[in-house]
């Protein structure tokens, strides 16, 4: 239990949020990320390509709304040769029309494309830059789920902002190209109220512009609150999925404690917060429709009530006012772009929100790293260890070791040991330049790369043969020496499936796992190594198995063992010892300017 308390407290999240990133900065985060992205000129000509494909289709569009007029026209003078040329024309604009819509279907998608790759390899790399992820998860909510934010949110922000600018687009130069045409029809038009006349230039465009202006401010009015009632839920749905990815990780243990109930109990809970979510979602979008439909109901015959007094004042016939109909509904379409989309805009601002913060948060990591003080890392020419009054910071006070100024020469193998609750994780991490924070000196032996041995290992995806050769080492290693190091270890078993693709934490026992980890090591031949108590969960010929193989295998090099020091003197003659010193000044947390690192909730603080 001291150990867990210990493990708690070195990594409990150090920063607090003081406001929200501002859309104008969300807007530059990600357009910087496509900026330097290599996609970038693909981006840049299928762009050019898709605007070019909508001027064509916007010219086809103004041919279209012109044939309006003469065939209708051919209708009202029942002139059927006049009918059927203009039934050949419809065939001709609508076949150009047809071929220019499947070819902008297919931008549009290449588009989508592009833009996820572009979005996600950002954010994936922006991510596995060397310990980010690993201080972003200990930054408090931001880093709660980031699968979810480089997966499900990045593809659904490429797909909402490829369909919503090119919708913009679209509706733009539709715009440009039947505010002209709508003008002109309503141009000279006098209205005659009482003896009074009253001439409005174009008096249709501006009822076009009012009427789909008073739409767009109503809508917006009403279906603002899905911004944040989108982004609340897209959290919801991350919680609920990683408490079943959880549950899944851990069947055997639940099944064994019988657990189902509590874990269905909790799911369910989950569940709930999602359902509560989508419906409040469902009330808002509701609340949308009252004023989406109602104008959408009116528009039927909107058109034909403005181009009326031009109709029946005789100024134009039966096909220029189908014409005139064309052009307002064009017009008005367009201006009413942002009322159809309202909806989108308000799912697309909360999958904005939730991607541009969280690659802004992995930046402002790196910031946060600055603001404290830092142990201060070197090169010691003599090639070896040292730490000089090494202070780790912790909210708890800070971690040291009980001598001031230690040295480790190479090929030595050092037990470093301390009480429960000292901070053994803690001094393991700043080691490694995880854990940044705190005072002195470590020096590190000039031109060596140690291998840190985490207490659970990690195994990547893929062959046994890749897991033994992952990291690079200094050379991959052949069947023979694999066989050997798997027999020494324990796990001989296992030679016949080098070449055999596993989830390989899964299909081996805790021991079993650690066993596989130290072959890796052998098999890498490292000069030093740092271990974090992962032999203090080895039962006792398992221990002895790796001591031997250690033995044998890296004899020159210096093995560092942090932990609880119940081992084999002989194998570590030396010890050092880790102390806890609460009376020194803790670590404060640091307040940061972007709003992207969020406290986590007060559950989970509990809960570690």
């Amino acid at each position: 239990m001291a150990d867990q308390l210990e493990n708690a407290a070195a990594v409990q999240p150090i920063t607090v949020a003081v406001e929200a990133s501002s859309l104008h900065e969300q807007v530059a985060t990600i357009r910087r990320a496509l900026v330097v992205s290599p996609v970038r000129k693909w981006l840049l000509w299928t762009s050019v390509g898709i605007m070019a494909v909508i001027i064509a289709t916007s010219i086809g569009q103004v041919l279209l709304n012109r044939w309006n007029q003469p065939f209708y026209d051919a209708l009202a003078r029942r002139d059927m040769a006049a009918f059927l040329h203009q039934l050949l024309v419809f065939a001709a604009i609508a076949g150009g029309l047809l071929v220019l819509n499947i070819g902008q279907t297919w931008l549009n998608q290449m588009i989508r494309l592009r833009l996820r790759e572009a979005l996600t390899a950002d954010l994936i790399d922006q991510w596995m830059r060397p310990a980010r992820a690993f201080r972003l998860a200990n930054a408090g909510a931001i880093g709660v789920n980031p699968d979810q934010r480089m997966q499900q949110d990045a593809a659904h922000l490429s797909d909402l902002s490829t369909d919503l600018g090119v919708g913009l687009l679209q509706s733009c130069i539709l715009l440009v190209s039947f505010v002209g045409v709508l003008w002109e029809l309503s141009s000279g038009f006098v209205f005659h109220i009482g003896g009074t006349s009253l001439a409005i230039p174009g008096y249709m465009v501006w009822a076009a512009i009012l009427y789909a202006g008073t739409a767009s401010w109503l809508s917006w009015l009403v279906g603002r609150p899905l911004i944040r009632l989108n982004s609340d839920r897209y959290t919801r749905e991350a919680e609920l999925r990683s408490s079943m990815v959880r549950v899944n990780e851990n069947v055997d243990a639940i099944a064994l404690y019988h657990g189902e109930a509590d874990a269905r109990r909790r799911l369910g809970l989950d569940l709930g917060t999602v359902l509560g979510a989508m419906r409040r979602i469902y009330t808002a979008q509701i609340n949308l429709s009252w004023v989406t439909d109602t104008y959408g109901w009116i528009t039927v015959v909107a058109p034909i009530l403005v181009a009326s007094p031009v109709y029946f004042s005789g100024d134009i016939s039966f096909g220029g006012l189908m014409m005139a109909v064309g052009a307002f509904n064009q017009v008005h379409s367009s201006l009413r772009w942002f009322i159809n989309n309202i909806g989108s805009i308000a799912d697309w601002r909360a999958t904005l929100m939730r991607v541009a913060d969280f690659r802004i948060a992995l930046d402002e990591t790196d910031v946060l790293h600055d603001t404290e003080r830092r142990i201060a890392f070197g090169e010691n020419a003599n090639g070896s260890l040292t730490f000089e009054k090494l202070e780790v910071a912790s909210r708890d006070g800070c971690t040291r070791l009980a001598d001031q100024h230690v040295e480790i020469r190479p090929g030595e193998r050092v037990m470093i040991t301390g009480d429960p609750g000292a901070g053994k994780t803690l001094f393991f991490r700043a080691i490694a330049g995880l854990w940044p924070w705190g005072s002195g000196r470590i020096g590190l032996p000039a031109g060596e790369t140690p291998i840190f041995v985490p207490r659970v290992p990690y195994f990547p995806a893929g062959t046994l043969r890749e897991v033994l050769d992952h990291p690079n080492g200094i050379a991959p290693a052949n069947d023979a020496d694999i066989w050997a190091v798997l027999a020494e270890v324990g796990l001989g078993r296992l030679s016949s499936s080098l070449d055999r693709s596993a989830r390989w934490e899964h299909e081996l026992g805790d021991d079993e796992q650690r066993s596989l980890a130290f072959a890796r090591l052998a098999l890498r031949q490292p000069k030093w190594v740092i271990i974090d108590e992962a032999m203090d969960a080895f039962d006792g010929p398992s221990l002895r198995r790796v001591l031997s193989m250690l033995e044998k295998r890296l004899p020159g090099t210096a093995i560092l063992n942090i932990g609880r020091g119940q081992h084999n003197n002989h194998f570590f003659p030396r010890a050092l010892t880790i102390v806890k010193d609460s009376g020194a000044p803790a670590l404060k947390p640091v307040r940061v300017r972007a709003g992207a690192i969020d406290p986590p909730p007060a559950a989970a603080r509990r809960k570690k």
